[in-house]
């Protein structure tokens, strides 16, 4: 085997054959519309191994960083410096940026600043270096991102299978014996990059799957596996703090008879149209989700007994004020309530004994669940009553002019 030097015979033609395919795909790739330039350079990069990019190209792009400097960006440490000049040539040839440390130290520093920018795609680092070896900063790596994916490519020229399997214990990607030539650098750099892309491109997607699974398909509100991990943070919020907080069931009146007799359709637009309705209508703070089937909850942080009854006024009316079809009105019945002391299912049943008695009051309505009881909680020892001061005064406040999605909300037609 030949070493990598700055002398090694044939480089220089190896190199150039390397330049030479990387300004070919170049050249494809800038005959490609914009539109279809990124799916081309992705293509090209699976299929030749190479991530390519460069100035004015759509390549790997990072956050803030100008045109022209998302190349794939390799740190190089090696305690020799002509070692690490011969590999920052060959990678940078091979249309890489590189960084170098020449120690322990300076490495995992280099490591931290890169891995916190999250312009830092592979390392390669020599195992014997001068303060600490190369498993010791291997170790600071996993230690500062634990988190975090960047491969780790172990350089030395010991190659024991005791070496190789104390660096992948470690959780080394791969292992690069010297001396080794430029196709197999490149390669093995190439073959961690596509590691990398992968899991990156996983942790996406179990990212977009995990808040697809917290959203309610219909309605695009969260669901009720969300509101329950909700709750369970407002009610441990209120013990931590001891402010109140409110809930809010809203259900909608006579849903059966909409989809009965306008069909489902018109049903899913009905629940859609008060999701709309009842977010425009919340707080930043507030919460909002899709509890089962017509009904909702609405959690409201910091938040007392004539705040809770004020905007449950808000939202019956702004939805009683409103059509989803022409010819088609729809009302909210609201069950309010409010805890002092972050019993969440508490919490839950008191709002849901005041929707049972607002539907069986006549619907289109707010009731409130006795907040003394609740606050006290001694939940389960009284009725659920009308506030009627709390919900006039909420009323009289509806008078007035609002600015807001709600005053604006105007039904289909007029």
């Amino acid at each position: 085997m030949v070493p990598l030097t700055d002398g090694e015979p044939g480089l220089a033609s190896r190199q150039a054959r390397f330049e030479g395919d990387r300004r070919s795909r170049e050249g494809i790739l800038s005959r490609c519309p914009d539109t279809q330039r990124a799916e081309a350079q992705a293509a090209c990069s699976t299929a030749w191994g190479y991530f390519v990019t460069g100035p004015g190209s759509n390549g790997i792009d990072r956050a803030g960083e100008p045109p022209g400097s998302s190349l794939p960006r390799v740190l190089v440490v090696d305690d020799d410096p002509g070692m690490r000049s011969v590999i920052r040539r060959t990678l940078e040839k091979a249309g890489f940026a590189s960084v170098e440390a020449a120690d322990g130290r300076e490495a995992v520093a280099t490591f931290r600043a890169g891995n916190l920018a999250g312009n830092l795609d592979v390392v390669l680092l020599d195992v014997g270096l001068p303060d600490l070896d190369g498993y010791e900063v291997l170790r600071s790596f996993r230690l500062e991102a634990p988190d975090s994916y960047i491969p780790v490519i172990m350089v030395t020229g010991r190659g024991s299978p005791q070496d190789v399997a104390e660096g992948l214990a470690l959780g080394a990607q791969d292992y690069l014996a010297k001396p080794f030539h430029p196709e197999e650098l490149l390669a093995r750099v190439n073959s961690a990059l596509r590691v990398k892309s992968l899991h990156d491109a996983l942790v996406e997607k179990a990212a977009e799957l995990e808040k697809l699974g917290r959203i309610d398909g219909l309605t695009g509100i969260h669901n009720r596996r969300h509101m329950d991990e909700v709750l369970d943070s407002r009610a441990a919020a209120v013990r931590r703090h001891g402010e109140p907080a409110g809930a809010l069931l809203v259900d909608i009146d006579h849903f059966k008879a909409v989809n009965d007799t306008r069909g489902h359709s018109v049903g899913d637009d009905v629940l859609r149209f008060v999701a709309t309705i009842l977010s425009d209508g919340i707080r930043s703070e507030d919460d909002l989700g899709r509890w089962g089937g017509e009904e909702f909850l609405v959690l409201l942080p910091a938040t007392g007994a004539t705040g809770v009854a004020t905007l449950a006024a808000r939202l019956r009316a702004a939805v009683a004020a409103s059509e989803p079809h022409p010819g088609l009105s729809v009302t909210v019945s609201i069950g309010g309530a409010v805890t002092f002391d972050g019993d969440a299912q508490a919490l839950i049943d008191a709002a849901d004994r005041a929707l049972y008695a607002a539907k069986n009051g006549g619907r289109d309505r707010v009731v409130m669940d006795e907040a003394s009881l609740v606050l006290r909680g001694v939940i389960g020892l009284g009725s659920p009553v009308v506030f009627d001061q709390v919900v006039q005064s909420a009323e009289a406040e509806l008078r007035r002019p609002v600015r807001g999605p709600i005053a604006r909300r105007r039904s289909p037609g007029g």
